[in-house]
């Protein structure tokens, strides 16, 4: 294995072995505490113009299963582990993530000390970084382009190119019993997961994806019981486009769920703000608290940006979820209108499960509407 480094914005280099494709990238550098599920964060589209260090030791370990995979690509720039199993145990493996990751175009570096590059993180917060294999790099041209580089333009890249539609049975969802009432859901795919595709076809819903560039008044034409706007990537005040065809699906009165970006999204749609985290939420063991019931929920999260609680007009939405740790935003109901959005996963692969069940939350808002 040939030497490969980890150079950060901050002047820090973490030297260790190249894994995955054998190449430099320059990318923002986040961190996910997730004990499993690695192949479903290679294939969030969220983690698309990141480079992914995962905090957990050893990666690789059960291999790689394509029917496990949340898109049909792996999205990360770079991916970094402490260390990376070359010989899975499983029965369901197809491939290691070794080859996974070569497959995929996406370099990686291996055998560094990811407590003490998640420590940096959390303290100085998320920052750029170049993964690189050139033992001869010069810190004096390596820092000002890490300084530079943006994530921009990623909902684009990894939003769907035309519309699609799934019925029930597809992607690997269950059959619907014969006689079962099917819903029609829109589903506007900003960087969406199998997942929340599955859930509603678990549901007996016929999906339809429409991509990123969609018309709302072709959306509305449609007549779809229920509206859903998906996870997706980068920053949310970037997409402005996407957010002025939000309001107008907001102000149709059909149903609408959004999960991550497109709670985000819906939020700006109606004068709230959002902004950038210290480090962000990535993992699968954040609480979030129902502000109705009481009740917590250990939810799957991904994501940099939030919305900012003090700039929500009361009488346009209200909180419906927070973060029990550093109570920020993650949920929203709106006044008025079938519209409540979550910053968290309720679709999680690998998991948790708990908060599933704000799928069946939609389809009441739905049955309320038809």
């Amino acid at each position: 294995m040939m030497k490969a480094f980890l150079i950060l914005e901050d002047g820090t280099v973490f030297e260790g072995k190249s894994i995955g494709k054998a190449k430099e990238v320059i990318s923002e550098i986040v961190f996910n505490t997730s004990m499993t599920g690695y192949l479903e964060v290679l294939t969030d589209p969220s983690y698309a113009g990141q480079a992914v260090t995962m905090t957990y030791p050893l990666i690789g370990n059960y291999g790689v299963c394509y029917q496990d995979m949340e898109s049909e690509k792996g999205w990360p720039d770079g991916f970094i582990v402490r260390e990376l199993s070359r010989m899975p145990s499983n029965f369901r493996s197809e491939n290691t993530v070794q080859h996974f990751l070569e497959e995929n175009d996406i370099p990686g570096i291996c055998g560094i000390d990811t407590r003490a590059l998640t420590k940096i993180l959390r303290e100085k917060g998320t920052m750029n970084g170049m993964i690189t294999t050139d033992e001869n790099y010069d810190l004096d041209v390596v820092l000002p382009k890490l300084k530079e580089y943006k994530v921009t333009g990623v909902v684009q890249k990894v939003s769907c190119k035309e519309k699609k539609t799934y019925v029930p049975g597809d992607i690997g969802s269950k059959q619907a019993e014969p006689g079962n009432a099917k819903w029609n859901i829109a589903v506007i795919d900003v960087g969406t997961k199998k997942n929340i595709i599955r859930c509603l076809l678990n549901r007996g819903c016929n999906v339809t994806v429409y991509p990123c560039d969609f018309d709302a008044n072709e959306v509305i034409a449609a007549k779809p019981d229920g509206i859903m706007i998906t996870n997706g990537p980068g920053d949310p005040a970037e997409c402005t486009e996407i957010i002025r065809q939000i309001k107008v699906l907001a102000e149709s009165g059909i149903p609408v769920f959004a999960i991550c970006l497109g709670h985000q999204l819906m939020a700006l749609a109606h004068g709230a703000k959002t902004y950038k985290m210290k480090y962000g939420h990535r993992g699968a063991n954040h609480p979030v608290k129902d502000l109705a019931t009481g009740k917590v929920y250990i939810s799957s999260q991904n994501h940099g940006y939030v919305v900012d609680a003090d700039s929500i007009d009361a009488s346009v939405a209200k909180p419906w979820f927070i973060n029990v740790n550093d109570k920020t935003v993650e949920g929203l109901e709106y006044i008025g209108k079938p519209v409540r959005t979550v910053q968290f996963h309720p679709e999680a692969n690998a998991g948790p499960k708990d908060s599933e069940l704000l799928f069946d939350e939609f389809m009441k808002m739905i049955g309320g509407n038809k």
